[in-house]
């Protein structure tokens, strides 16, 4: 019995899936009669490069042409081409066996031999093309440049940037084709078309999942539908399909969205068991974890869901409502982080307990502008940017005011010296931010109505801090003085003068610096993160 893959490969241009774009313009070039000597068909396994090769060779050398450049498909030679019987003008090579220099140059001899019958085309298709040596490519060198009439060079490969490595020059004498990745919702549509034609009866959730596990390759699709159908009598089952893959189950992938949503970290324990228990994949476990996730994000932001099964599609809308979009950034975020420790570890399942765990444990995030309207600061206000910030353990209250205020007097410098620790308690009373960044300057001089602090030490942040905030700072001192006042910062004495060479700034501390940035551009943020103890994350 013929593989499917090979019984239903197209045999005209029209029927190659997805890739219309290089079925247009190799059916103008022949219409035309302005065909390439030479072409190279590059893309992903499995979408149709060595059929669009065969297909341009039954459309030279068909007898039966239509005038738009089709090939019939039913003439002895397209059955010949179709079916990859010999041919004494199309030759198929596979570069992997044959990819010396001594092949290369029996190549060359044979394109010099005219095509078996007047008005034919000598094709050869070098399959695998990246595995030439570079010899060979430099043996092929000469016959790209200056071609035999009539004789055209078809070379697909999976991997074009080693041709481009290993032969430079041969991508300049020959014309390029993309190929793109079939969509999952194409190639279920396909097969489909094929158990149709076959007389059998299948679940939409086993073409979804034979689909998904083609990634992206008709010919994998129709192989895998092969090995489902061999595997027993009757409809295809999702199922069936799981069992001949050993895919894993929807429910276990419900399961682990339940263990985030309710942070029941002790089952992850008993979910890895029954993964090893049924002899999953626990790297491929991950993986579906992520698509998982993934989906549970696009459905949090409204988006549709597509090429999963019912049952999976039911379980994301139920835990989407759960596990806020947020978060769910973040537990991909923290996958980001441990793939590359899973692969390489040497104790899969620890790694992968440790980030099932990492999940169910990981703190979950408010909004700050809730946060705000909750404390009964929101009214009237702008709201607040949306920054997320997880709950802390405990909240502490805000620091009392300053009681027994002294009475306004003069602007004096030494006053003002004197006043400063109050002040800075003040400061501290309105933010706890405010005060930290007060408590780093000293008061330097008073000209007039105008008060100069200075910083006691060179900060580039507190400095910009100081800066945002002068309004606000310019109040707490007018309640000591008689007069309106200005504040007016300077940079700490001796900043102008050697600097010492900077400490070298990691990401942990850049990532500080911007938060402490943005604590000291928004009072109110500033005040919730200290009112509820809250930690600020980018």
């Amino acid at each position: 019995m013929i593989a499917l893959a090979r019984t239903y490969r197209p045999k005209q241009f029209a029927d190659l899936m997805v890739q219309d774009h290089v079925a247009a313009a190799l059916r103008g070039a022949v219409a035309q009669n302005r065909v390439a000597h030479g072409y190279l068909f590059a893309g992903p396994r499995g979408v149709g490069k060595t059929t669009a090769a065969r297909i341009l060779a039954m459309a030279l050398n068909c007898e039966r042409r239509t005038p738009a450049g089709e090939p019939c498909g039913a003439c002895e030679s397209c059955a010949r081409i179709w079916t990859g019987a010999a041919s004494l003008d199309v030759v198929e090579l596979d570069a992997a066996s044959n990819r010396g220099v001594d092949d290369a140059r029996d190549l060359r001899e044979r394109a010099m031999y005219a095509a078996s019958a007047e008005g034919r085309f000598k094709v050869y298709i070098v399959d695998e093309a990246h595995m030439l040596t570079r010899e060979a490519w430099n043996a092929l060198l000469k016959i790209l440049e200056e071609p035999p009439p009539r004789v055209v060079f078809v070379f697909a490969t999976t991997e074009p940037q080693k041709i481009a490595q290993t032969a430079a020059p041969i991508l300049s004498r020959l014309q390029r084709f993309d190929f793109r990745r079939i969509g999952p919702h194409a190639i279920v549509e396909r097969l489909k078309h094929v158990l149709a034609a076959e007389g059998v009866v299948a679940e939409d959730d086993a073409l979804h999942l034979i689909a998904k596990s083609a990634d992206g390759g008709m010919r994998d699709g129709l192989s895998i539908l092969d090995q489902v159908l061999s595997f027993g009598e009757g409809p295809v089952t999702a199922d069936r399909v799981r069992e001949v893959l050993g895919l894993i189950p929807d429910d276990l992938y419900g399961e682990l969205l339940r263990v985030i949503a309710e942070r029941d970290a002790p089952a992850v324990f008993a979910l890895v068991d029954r993964l090893t228990e049924a002899g999953a994949d626990l790297g491929e476990f991950v993986g579906g974890a992520g698509e998982t996730l993934r989906a549970v994000l696009l459905a949090g932001l409204g988006g549709e869901l597509q090429g999963m099964t019912e049952g999976l599609q039911m379980l994301v809308r139920q835990h989407a409502s759960r596990l806020p979009p947020s978060d769910v950034v973040r537990l991909l975020t923290v996958l980001g982080e441990a793939e590359r420790q899973i692969r390489s570890s040497g104790n899969t399942r620890l790694a992968v307990e440790l980030l099932l765990l990492r999940w169910a444990m990981m703190d979950r995030t408010v909004e700050l502008e809730e946060v705000i309207k909750a404390l009964g600061g929101g009214k009237g206000e702008p709201p607040l940017p949306r920054h997320a910030a997880p709950i802390g353990p405990t909240t502490r209250p805000p620091d009392r005011p300053t009681a027994g205020l002294p009475e306004p007097g003069p602007l004096t410098l030494d006053r003002l010296r004197a006043l400063w620790p109050q002040i800075i308690a003040d400061a501290r009373t309105k933010s706890q931010m405010l005060g930290a960044l007060i408590a780093a300057t000293e008061v330097a001089a008073v000209e007039g109505t105008t008060l100069t602090i200075r910083l006691l030490e060179e900060n580039a942040v507190h400095a910009e801090g100081i800066e945002r905030q002068r309004e606000a700072l310019a109040p707490l001192v007018g309640r000591y003085v008689t007069e309106a006042i200005r504040i007016k910062l300077v940079a700490a004495e001796g900043a102008g003068g050697p600097r010492a060479r900077p400490a070298r700034l990691t990401e942990d501390g850049a990532r500080a610096e911007r938060l402490t940035g943005l604590r000291a551009k928004d009072p109110r943020l500033d005040a919730a993160v200290e009112a509820l103890d809250l930690e600020l994350l980018e």
